[in-house]
This record gives structure tokens, C-alpha cells and sequence, in this order.
């Protein structure tokens, strides 16, 4: 079966891969409104004009995934995520996303979620700046921002922007949005509440220090920053957050000799991605570094064993196979094969004290298929082929008896469905 699968994998490869279903922009918008629409997701603004009014949508996505080293195999409602959205005036508007994750949450449960991943209020200053405050994904990466299920090749994420990036990062504070008048060129900067260090987890970076809008530290802040630029059917981003890690009051941070303030104990991440696509070919790269210069310092304080330095980096081609079809009932459905290539350390560079995991250094192979019955509907099926570096003895504390013997490869099967309305 598993040689099977590698060979599918491969062939999807050689033919080439996914054009990323976007949603569509209406007659209604102009060009400004265009770029300046951020992220393809304003159920408002697809819409136009100014009149009052409230509007309902949502997405979400159902995968059964194959684990072939447990043999193992598991369905999940990964996630249902549910839009409410008001236009006040033709400036004044509120954006909400309430999403439940994993189908339930049960009292003592080790799965699931029920958390806001939106809510915020845009107040538009003239059609090509407008300002959000309250709870928002910053612009960082491609995936941040378009996360919808129709809008991504696979069943999963990236994974680069699911370890590296954590995925629908967002965080309570105040951004400004614009495009300049003279280029196709758009640009955002926001100051959100900083990183929470005494979260951060072995082996996820600093995910689990994202406060997400419940009780986040502000006595650290942090600032994010981006720039797009279209040229023809390119865009191209670079991104940046940089942002201090300990919330707490200085006496109690100087009690764990930690850096305070604002900017205490920073954490630095840089990102750049590029798209194409065209006639239904597509084609994506995005490499992301992220620095902790102070690890040690949170290390010794909290016994963490996190990272100094992670990186990862993708690179994805895509195609629509149906893109030429002559018959007028195929041309508008996609059946997109795509194959992508990611690579990332999460311990690339420890601290001193640190202990070095070889299976933070990951490759990811993934190929597969999307088919678009309707434009806001997919079925999708992939094949990953992971492969890591070699486990540290040291890291294993207490194994289980019967625990297998550690393997650097593996694979998983996918396949689901997702919809946005």
C-alpha cells in the first residue's frame, strides 16, 4: 500500500500541480477596493455600496487522515467556523468569527475549541486606507489572512505555516491598512499585545505563547508589519513581527532574570512569499526565520528547552486540469492536482543549555488533488510523505514498555471536504 502511495505521490508530482481557488471579486468592487480588500474574506464587502446591513457566513472543513506508522486512522469536524458581520454606515463596519474546532469540547476533553477568531471593527478613512481595531489575524504569510478551506491546496495546512507561523495567529490591537496611489502596492502596519514566553512549548516554537484575545499580557507590546506588490499575475509579500515576550511586571521579572517592558526578551520574525497564476497554473514560495536571541534566559527561567532560531520554507506548483474545458458545464468546476515541498528546523540554533531534537528537522512532501464542484465547495484527497532527523535518546523520559522504536519516515492519507458560504 505504502509503495503505492509513494508512486501516486511522485506521478502528481511529474503532472504538476493545484490553481488556488480565491474568492471572486464582484463587478461592484473597483480596482482599489480590489487590492485593498485584504484577504479575499470580506463577506461585507462583496456586497458594495453603503447601505446598513448584517450578513451571515461561514466555512469549514472534514477529514479522515491515515496514519500509516501507528496504523491508525481518525474522521474530524477539524473545524466549523461561523461569520457574523455588520455594516453600520458606509465607513463603520464589525467583523466576528466564532470557531468550534474538532466537532465538540467536553469539560476535561483533550481536544477541541471554542474560541473567537475574529472580532474587530474596520472604520474606513477613504477607499484605499481603512483602520481595524480590536481582535485580528496580522497580515503574515499567505495562510493567515486566506485561510478558508477553498483557498489552500490540501487537506492541511502547511505545515510550514502551521509550526513556523503558527496558523490563524491573531491577537488583540489596532492596525492601518492603505495602498498607494501611484503602483499597485499595499501596505499594513499594526501594534498588537506581545508573546507570552512562559507559554512556549518543546517542539511547537512559540505557539503556545499567543495570548488569541483571552487575558494577553500588554505591559510587552509588539509591532507587525507588511508590503504587497502586484505585477500582472505575481504578488509578491514580505512581512515582519518583532515583539517583547515577557508580560510580566518588572520586580517579577527581574525575580526570574528576565528582560521586561515593552520589548522585553524580543522575538523576531521575518517572512517573504511570492504567487502566481495564470490559465489555470499556479505557483507559491514562502521562507520564514524566527529569532529568540534570549533563549537562554527563558530556558533558565521556565525549563522550557525552546528554540533560538527556526526556519521553514515551501515551494508549491499547481494546475486546473479543467481550465480549458470546451463544454460550458465543466468550465465552471476546477479539478485542481498540486504537489508542494516544505522544509523547516525548529531548533535550528539552541541555547547553551539546550538539548538538541532532530526530529524538529522536518521535510514534507505533499501531493494530491481538488475538486471544485461549485466554486465555494472542494472535495480534496493528498498523500504526505514526512521525514525527519534522528531522535534524541536524551529527550525520552520514562518510555513507555511497549513504546515502538522511533521511525524518521512516514506517511498519511487524506481526505475531506471543505465549503465557505
Amino acid at each position: 500500500m505504502r509503495k503505492t502511495l509513494l508512486l501516486l505521490s511522485f506521478g502528481l508530482i511529474t503532472t504538476s500541480a493545484a490553481f488556488a481557488q480565491q474568492k471572486r471579486i464582484t463587478p461592484t468592487q473597483t480596482a482599489a477596493q480590489q487590492l485593498i480588500a485584504s484577504t479575499g474574506e470580506d463577506s461585507l464587502n462583496s456586497y458594495g455600496g453603503n447601505r446598513s446591513r448584517t450578513v451571515i457566513s461561514g466555512y469549514g472543513e472534514a477529514q479522515y487522515q491515515r496514519d500509516f506508522n501507528r496504523e491508525t486512522a481518525e474522521a474530524n469536524l477539524r473545524r466549523a467556523v461561523l461569520f457574523v458581520g455588520h455594516q453600520f454606515t458606509g465607513r463603520i463596519a464589525f467583523f466576528s468569527e466564532l470557531e468550534i474546532e474538532d466537532g465538540k469540547v467536553e469539560g476535561g476533553g483533550l481536544h477541541g475549541e471554542v474560541a473567537m477568531e475574529q472580532a474587530y471593527m474596520k472604520f474606513s478613512l477613504n477607499p484605499r486606507q481603512y483602520i481595524v481595531a480590536g481582535l485580528f489575524l496580522p497580515r503574515i504569510g499567505i495562510v493567515n489572512e486566506n485561510h478558508l478551506p477553498i483557498n489552500f491546496n490540501g487537506m492541511e495546512r502547511p505545515m510550514v505555516e502551521q509550526m513556523v507561523i503558527p496558523s490563524t495567529w491573531r491577537e488583540i490591537g489596532v492596525g492601518f491598512y492603505g495602498q498607494t496611489t501611484v503602483m499597485p502596492l499595499t501596505y499594513s502596519v499594526a501594534l498588537v499585545n506581545g508573546l507570552n514566553n512562559a507559554g512556549f512549548e518543546h517542539g511547537t516554537g512559540f505557539e503556545g505563547g499567543r495570548a488569541e484575545g483571552q487575558l494577553g499580557g500588554a505591559n510587552n507590546l509588539a509591532v507587525t508589519a507588511a508590503v504587497q506588490y502586484f505585477a500582472g499575475n505575481w504578488k509578491f509579500q514580505v512581512s515582519g513581527y518583532m515583539g517583547g515576550t515577557t508580560p510580566l511586571a518588572k520586580k517579577a521579572a527581574d525575580s526570574l532574570q528576565l528582560e521586561s517592558g515593552p520589548m522585553g526578551a524580543p522575538l523576531y520574525l521575518a517572512e517573504a512569499d511570492v504567487q502566481y497564476s495564470n490559465n489555470g497554473l499556479s505557483f507559491k514560495a514562502l521562507g520564514c526565520n524566527v529569532n529568540l536571541p534570549q533563549a537562554q534566559s527563558i530556558n533558565r527561567a521556565y525549563d522550557l528547552n525552546t528554540f533560538s532560531q527556526m526556519y521553514g520554507w515551501y515551494g508549491e506548483l499547481g494546475y486546473n486540469l479543467l481550465n480549458f474545458a470546451k463544454k460550458p458545464k465543466w468550465q465552471t468546476k476546477q479539478l485542481n492536482v498540486f504537489a508542494r515541498y516544505e522544509m523547516m528546523d525548529l531548533n535550528a540554533q539552541i541555547p547553551t543549555d539546550g538539548i538538541a531534537d532532530g526530529t524538529l528537522r522536518q521535510s514534507h512532501l505533499i501531493a494530491g488533488v481538488g475538486y471544485f464542484p461549485i466554486p465555494h465547495v472542494v472535495i480534496k484527497a493528498d498523500v504526505r510523505l514526512l521525514n525527519t532527523g534522528e531522535q534524541n535518546s536524551a529527550l525520552i523520559v520514562n518510555p513507555t514498555p511497549n513504546a515502538a522504536p522511533y521511525k524518521q519516515t512516514n506517511t498519511f492519507l487524506n481526505i475531506g471536504i471543505g465549503y465557505s458560504f
